[in-house]
């Protein structure tokens, strides 16, 4: 399967569902009830991360070969495998609102922005970085021997436990030295077209070895990557393992023993919190207003496009207890939605309407990001005075914002009283 399809049938079954579609498999539906519906959303995020985790260990295999064999083929299999991997992840960031077991843990795996910097070489010329940092320049691959925040290090080797022990090193949440992000540097390098089209451009040969190795360290570079994505694999199969049904003791465990009402919270403060002052707020409006690059989510490889979207679509998944697994299988449920529209069809139908409003809005930035024609990415939609880019985005944000207050009035049909979705500081 194409990186391209699973987008095309999540978004067929999205629009299916929100239409108010409910018989896509045939199977019997379970009655909704406050239970269920929070048992169900512990299968959901089992499923999600059951495939970030696969897509996953196909990076770390396409990555092995790459390390194997470094030509700019095996080079862009394994981008199209880094790709391919965010689109269940992004879908998962709707749990870490909400479960402090998920959002304790997600800064080893989707920490950004980071100063590039300290992983490997960049061209200084523009490389905006945090203002004190001394890690943004360390260049862990060629120094071995280094002082960050004070303190003397000496980093010999590379290993997953390495990587974990210098993520924000001297204290700097910019100082981001394992996760998604530290990967899509190493494979795709700085991306230094500013407002113009065009991504990181990092050639294969910064993974050959004896003379072949370009930009020097190559070595160092190689155990980097090999460290950083076993590592990744690694930190997703202990998550997969907090939803399992099959452990005892763990995460899941918990949550469906908690009064229902506690996990109906952490389902609705999720969506509001990803809808309002993550998406809304630090992925997109901090992003446009301050007309920088470096604050796109996915800045290497131009896919913040597709990380968006994937984060609305997990919203959506969450409200209607719907998700469409990579191999192609519908994961459906009770859900909030079969909660609310039993006592008020109307919110129901308010909120599927916007969730489906800010789908397309997405959508459209998707869309424009990847025409076949003139396209548009978002560190160009971002520039200033472009004022095509700027109604894109503002009308993903207005739809979140939108969907965000109703999600509120949602929580209080359900017996849920001041949910305050985390805003992040933004006012809209």
């Amino acid at each position: 399967m194409s990186p391209t399809q699973p987008l095309a049938i999540a978004t067929a079954l999205a629009s299916l569902y929100l239409a108010g579609c409910s018989t896509l498999t045939g199977t019997a539906h379970t009655p909704a009830t406050p239970e269920t519906v929070v048992s169900h959303y512990a299968d959901l995020a089992l499923a999600t991360y059951q495939d970030a985790l696969t897509t996953a260990q196909r990076l770390d295999i396409a990555v092995d070969a790459l390390l194997d064999n470094p030509t700019e083929q095996t080079l862009a299999t394994a981008k199209q495998a880094w790709l391919a991997s965010r689109i269940p992840y992004q879908q998962s960031e709707v749990f870490r609102f909400g479960n402090a077991v998920v959002d304790d843990w997600e800064g080893q795996l989707n920490a950004w922005p980071l100063d590039e910097g300290l992983i490997d070489y960049v061209d200084t010329t523009n490389y905006q970085y945090e203002l004190g940092n001394e890690g943004a320049s360390a260049n862990l691959v060629a120094n071995s021997r280094l002082t960050v925040g004070g303190e003397a290090l000496t980093v010999n080797t590379f290993t997953p436990q390495v990587l974990a022990d210098l993520n924000e090193i001297g204290g700097s949440e910019a100082n981001v030295a394992t996760g998604y992000h530290a990967i899509e540097f190493l494979l795709w390098g700085q991306d230094l077209n500013g407002f113009d089209a065009g991504n990181g451009n990092r050639p294969a040969t910064d993974y050959a070895t004896g003379a072949e190795c370009t930009n020097g360290h190559c070595d160092r570079r190689r155990a980097y990557l090999d460290a950083a994505t076993d590592l990744l694999v690694d930190d997703l199969e202990w998550m997969t393992d907090q939803w399992s049904p099959n452990i005892a003791g763990n995460y899941r465990a918990s949550l469906v023993a908690d009064e229902a009402s506690t996990g109906l919270q952490k389902m609705l403060f999720g969506m509001g919190s990803l809808s309002l002052g993550e998406l809304a707020g630090e992925r997109m409006k901090v992003a446009l207003e301050a007309n920088s690059p470096e604050d796109e989510h996915d800045c290497f490889s131009d896919n913040t496009h597709n990380s968006h979207y994937y984060n609305g679509l997990g919203v959506v998944n969450v409200y209607t207890g719907t998700y469409q697994t990579i191999d192609g299988k519908l994961v459906e449920g009770p859900s909030l939605s079969d909660l609310v529209a039993a006592d008020q069809p109307e919110l129901d139908a308010t909120l599927r309407q916007q969730l489906e409003t800010s789908m397309a809005a997405l959508g459209a930035i998707k869309s424009a990001a990847e025409a076949p024609s003139n396209p548009m990415a978002f560190d160009q939609m971002i520039e200033p005075g472009n004022q095509a880019g700027s109604t894109l985005i503002n009308t993903a944000i207005q739809g979140l914002v939108a969907q965000t207050y109703s999600i509120e009035q949602v929580a209080l049909s359900v017996g849920v009283n001041d949910l305050q979705p985390d805003d992040a500081g933004h006012t809209f």
